[in-house]
């Protein structure tokens, strides 16, 4: 049974993710590996800080450790540490959304990106246009900001937070794809999807079939 670790750095992104795993992957071993000061300290500065890069690293390390077969970040505001950390452990390691941004690619050129925690907006803009770029694709994102959503769902009222969600998503016009940044607003696709024809795309279930694909061909290789 192949184990996968999963670093959260909010508990509200636990769920979604864990979902999605029993859903495509239930032969999979998951555990989750919470540290919330990471979402704590983020906002606190512009730009990653030495120490929070540090820390990523250190929980990759220690992910290692517990003898996982691949390792899988839910929270999106730390693409460069995370992929700096993957560099070099010996197991796939994954940033939250490269299977996302790809899935979207595949639908065309205009994409829309809602999210609700705002430092994590810069880095997933940069990780898109890097991912367009290694595809050859001109690929035009607009990000929209849905306030007080993430407020809602910390507090549990999840409704209040699909409904904002969902009330953003209806203003957006002429797009081919509408992303759901955060593992945390996975729930609020139905919602959205309720409301308009777009396609909507979240981040859990393409992580999970994608880092499956990488652990199952990376232990072919162990065996060739």
């Amino acid at each position: 049974m192949p184990r996968i670790a999963l670093i959260h750095a909010t508990r509200v992104a636990i769920d979604p993710i864990e979902e999605a795993a029993r859903k495509l992957w239930p032969d999979a071993e998951m555990i989750s590996i919470l540290e919330e000061g990471l979402s704590v300290d983020r906002p606190k500065s512009k730009d990653l800080s030495a120490g929070l890069h540090h820390r990523i690293v250190g929980l990759t390390r220690y992910a290692e450790s517990t003898d996982a077969d691949g390792i899988l970040f839910t929270c999106s505001a730390f693409g460069n540490a995370i992929q700096d950390a993957a560099r070099s452990s010996p197991v796939p390691v994954m940033k939250p959304n490269e299977a996302m941004f790809d899935a979207a690619l595949e639908l065309g050129e205009r994409i829309a990106m809602i999210y609700t925690f705002p430092p994590a907006a810069a880095g997933m803009e940069e990780e898109f246009r890097e991912a367009a770029h290694e595809k050859g694709r001109t690929a035009d994102l607009r990000s929209y900001f849905c306030d007080g959503a993430l407020d809602a769902l910390r507090a549990g009222n999840n409704a209040e937070h699909n409904r904002l969600v969902a009330l953003t998503a209806q203003g957006i016009e002429d797009v081919d794809a509408i992303m759901l940044a955060q593992f945390s607003m996975a729930e609020a696709a139905d919602e959205v999807r309720r409301h308009i024809d777009i396609p909507i795309l979240t981040s859990p279930e393409a992580a999970i079939t994608e880092i499956r694909r990488r652990v199952e061909t990376s232990e072919r290789n162990k065996t060739c």
